[in-house]
């Protein structure tokens, strides 16, 4: 469906979304302004994973899925997308969510486009207390922490 809606299409389908009162995820301010987005919700709410070969359910455990991370430009590397990520652990466990999985990529190379990284990074999930459960290909861990567990000090 995102592919067939690109831009308008699904800048439409997201505005209705938010609108009927669903909450898709959760953004990172800074003065004021959005400075990032990360997408959370029920695994069943994101079809493309149970088609996909390489981020297919490892088990029958229900799960909440950060399915996309976006930080603007100017704040990547300051560590927005930790801090969406611990904050989207949170919002899980107020909606009484028990497991929180992530996608990231695990590049090769230090100079990967941040246009494919949209899932996140592996070492953003683990500063922000995930374990490496399955490893669904070479560079795409599939993430997990518990809800009941506790996010790092600094959290």
């Amino acid at each position: 469906m995102f592919e067939s809606q690109k831009g308008a299409g699904n800048k439409q389908a997201m505005k209705a979304l938010v609108e009927s009162g669903a909450t898709p995820g959760i953004l990172a301010y800074a003065n004021g302004r959005p400075v990032g987005w990360c997408a959370v919700a029920p695994r069943e709410c994101y079809p493309a994973l149970g088609r996909s070969r390489v981020l297919k359910a490892v088990d029958d455990i229900p799960v909440w899925s950060i399915s996309c991370l976006f930080v603007r430009k100017a704040h990547r590397g300051q560590g927005v997308s930790v801090e969406l990520i611990r904050a989207a652990v949170r919002f899980v466990a107020e909606r009484g969510g028990v497991v929180v999985e992530g996608y990231p990529v695990e590049p090769k190379t230090d100079n990967m486009p941040a246009a494919f990284a949209w899932t996140g990074l592996a070492s953003a999930f683990l500063q922000a207390g995930f374990f490496e459960h399955r490893r669904g290909s070479e560079t795409r861990p599939i993430m997990r922490i518990l809800v009941t567990a506790e996010l790092p000090s600094d959290a």
